[in-house]
């Protein structure tokens, strides 16, 4: 890294430090156009929140290997960061003419040459851990004094920095816990224990998620005690918030109690990693190390049903036999964590709703869903635009509120929107005086806010039910993945005469979007981002005041409302995305 990008990640960081952790997420997003810059500054947010005191130096200053030096065959290319094992490099395999990681292992582990001797068996059995999701090791050498690891390099970002952003989508929660287990289970039978498992030591690439150092975190651990050194997460300070954050938070009490630990200790450091993953929060912290022991020795954490209403039971119940004190009330075997985690990935997949029930009765608030669903039932449309007869089957569903809260359809803001696929529903809601945007299955589980949606208000569904966009109370229509993420904007929301506000949208399946505007006319813009452009044309010698609600029918039609000075100049307007001037007054 050179200077100037030093200077340019070190004023980032500097001011991302300076504003509370949870409006960390939204600086970054204004700050970092650029994903590396952005990968940089996480990191070392993570370095500080370790407490490692070194996370603030100029990198040239820590960097053991420069550029361009060998370590045997391998040709150091940059740095990639350092851990509580050592510096990590990106390097060049010249025999083989790929690209590797190069693990520098701390001095303090070749003092001895019993601890060598010990790495390189340790190195020997990690090395025949040979699963897709877990980094392999290469190679292990010796050079100048100087022990070092050689292991595929991966590309992505650790558990921990994606952890930053917020919890994770449950059916991804699920697919990578389900890729860890499998993990844990072929190192376990191979006899090697990790000792250290935490968001840290997860990577998630295109290709799921990688563990890794593994069996590395128990040589530590031996190096430690051989040389009478406290271990070092215990023995870390306090984060500036005064909490400690890092190892110590995924460690069994039979660690903390300094008894015998076996591969049950990793499932209960699984327990924590899953846990996190629902729910965005750590299962056990504390403001202190003496408060956040105790938690670990003597409490539950709160059942993730109850920050998470979507989570399955089945859920619940095994990360809650991950976290039993008592190493023999756990799972006995990584194994049988996979298996019930695959069940219960399985059964979401397959949940349905059933079509028997004798009466289909649909609520749909919200003053444009009633007028567009009375177009559409009036014999007049059916005629002219010859669609086939809705399917006869009938369902039957009530929707809830989210628990202490309230659906909110006040004036200007609000809305509730079925997906495509008929799946799930997207609704504004109220719960402690902050209005956002909510999702709810229509599997029978229950509500889930998407974050970053505050202030949302009337959404509306991408063609393949997996984007919601929605209006924003600073004038912007944004989109949001429901498998999660945060928002991204995708154009101004301004109408003509002073007018402002988004008023209904629709997503076609070209990927675009097309929505109203308060005192303005329906505009498009592509789904992905760009500048809109107006649609329609508000005749204003009629008394036209705006254009709202648009709703996509097949063939490239669309309905949409026009707001009149007068009740002969509103009401229901048919139109195609192809002639938009040409349009038919259905409906007043």
């Amino acid at each position: 890294m050179n200077q100037e990008r030093w200077q340019e990640v070190k004023k980032v960081l500097g001011a991302a430090l300076e504003r509370p952790p949870d409006q960390r997420r939204a600086y970054l997003d204004q700050a970092c156009a650029e994903p590396a810059l952005r990968r940089e500054v996480e990191s070392l947010i993570l370095a500080h929140e370790r407490g490692d005191g070194s996370f603030m130096k100029d990198p040239a200053q820590l960097e053991t290997l420069p550029m361009g030096s060998r370590l045997g065959p391998y040709e150091i290319l940059s740095r990639i960061g350092a851990g509580g094992m050592g510096e990590v490099y990106r390097a060049r395999d010249t025999r083989l003419d790929r690209i590797v990681a190069i693990k520098v292992i701390p001095v303090h582990l070749a003092d001895r040459s019993e601890l060598r001797e010990r790495f390189e068996r340790e190195a020997r059995t990690i090395a025949s851990l040979n699963h897709p999701h877990i980094c392999t090791l290469f190679d292990v050498g010796r050079e100048n004094n100087t022990d070092y690891l050689v292991m595929e390099y991966l590309e992505g970002e650790t558990l921990a920095q994606r952890l930053m952003k917020g919890l994770l989508p449950l059916n991804q929660a699920l697919q990578y816990a389900i890729q860890i287990a499998d993990a844990l289970t072929r190192a376990h039978r191979n006899g090697v224990t990790h000792r250290d498992l935490k968001p840290g030591n997860i990577m998630l690439t295109k290709s799921g998620s990688k563990l890794l150092d593994f069996g590395l975190a128990k040589l530590q651990q031996e190096a430690a005690e051989l040389s009478m050194r406290p271990p070092k997460s215990i023995s870390q300070p306090l984060t500036a918030q005064g909490t400690i954050v890092g190892t110590l938070q995924y460690m069994a009490p039979e660690q903390l109690e300094g008894k015998q630990v076996d591969t049950r200790t990793d499932i209960f450091a699984f327990g924590t990693v899953v846990y996190e993953m629902a729910t965005g929060k750590k299962a056990f912290d504390g403001k202190t190390q003496a408060s956040l022991i105790a938690k670990i020795l003597e409490t539950d954490p709160p059942p993730i049903s109850s920050l998470q209403p979507m989570t399955p039971p089945a859920l619940d119940r095994l990360v809650r036999t991950c976290l039993a004190k008592d190493p023999d009330e756990r799972w006995q075997a990584a194994s049988d964590m996979a298996r019930e985690l695959k069940w219960i990935a399985d059964s979401g997949s397959q949940a349905r709703i059933g079509a028997s029930s004798p009466a289909r009765r649909w609520w749909i608030p919200g003053i444009a869903a009633a007028l567009m669903l009375a177009a559409l039932g009036g014999g007049w449309i059916v005629s002219r635009f010859r669609q086939p007869a809705a399917d006869a089957g009938v369902m039957q569903l009530s929707i809830n509120p989210p628990e202490g809260g309230a659906f909110f359809f006040g004036t200007g803001i609000g809305g509730i929107a079925l997906s495509p696929d008929g799946k799930t529903v997207a609704f504004i809601a109220t719960v402690g005086g902050e209005t956002a945007l909510w999702v709810r299955p229509l599997n029978g589980a229950g509500p889930r806010m998407l974050p970053g949606t505050d202030g949302a208000y009337y959404p509306f569904w991408s063609p393949d039910s997996k984007s919601v966009a929605f209006f924003s109370a600073n004038n912007k229509l944004q989109r949001i993945e429901l498998a999660g993420g945060t928002p991204s904007t995708i154009c101004d929301v301004t109408g003509g005469n002073g007018g402002g506000g988004g008023r209904g949208g629709a997503w076609t399946s070209d990927g675009q979007v097309i929505f109203g505007v308060f005192g303005g006319s329906l505009f498009r813009a592509p789904a992905l981002g760009g500048a809109a452009s107006p649609l329609t044309v508000v005749d204003a010698s009629h008394g036209e005041l705006d254009h709202r609600w648009p709703q996509l029918l097949p063939g490239g039609r669309l309905l949409f409302w026009v707001r009149g000075d007068k009740s002969e100049n509103t009401g229901v307007y048919a139109t195609s995305l192809a002639k938009p001037s040409e349009r038919v007054h259905l409906l007043t």
